[in-house]
């Protein structure tokens, strides 16, 4: 497990710091209150990955879509989910068994589903409202 401190300014090397420890685990799951800034460390990511395209949050698709040099990237933000089995409705087994990064917000909501092996991220606010707390954790 490790810890960054990191602001808006210095999240490109956050995101890269994520992927290098992330290694070989291509499903990262981003854990943190409303604000904490999921999306922004996501969108960072996708950056340092190679995404071309606009990375958004997908809170009313609940999936997005992106490619990058090495294949593509999925986006999941279960926030609206109004029950874990609806996810299986969007066919979240078949994405995370995929040998593409997925990157999930919320992934609390649809525990059950949860793969055995992933990249625990945690983001919470420091004292100074401009930094982030990001806790990285392999499980499994």
């Amino acid at each position: 497990m490790i810890t960054l401190v990191s602001s808006i300014e210095k999240l490109d090397e956050a995101a890269q710091e994520v992927l290098q420890y992330a290694g070989a685990y291509k499903t990262l799951l981003f854990f943190g209150d409303m604000g904490a800034g999921k999306t922004t460390l996501i969108k960072a990511i996708c950056k340092s990955l190679g995404v071309n395209s606009a990375v958004s949050s997908p809170t009313f698709s609940l999936v997005n879509e992106y490619e990058y040099p090495g294949g593509l990237v999925y986006h999941f933000d279960c926030y609206r989910l109004k029950t874990p089995t609806e996810a299986l409705d969007f066919g979240i087994e078949e994405y995370l068994s995929s040998d593409s990064y997925c990157f999930m917000e919320w992934p609390e909501k649809i525990a059950d589903f949860l793969p055995s092996s992933y990249l625990k991220i945690s983001i919470s606010h420091q004292v100074d409202p401009q930094k982030r707390h990001i806790q990285l954790e392999k499980i499994g």
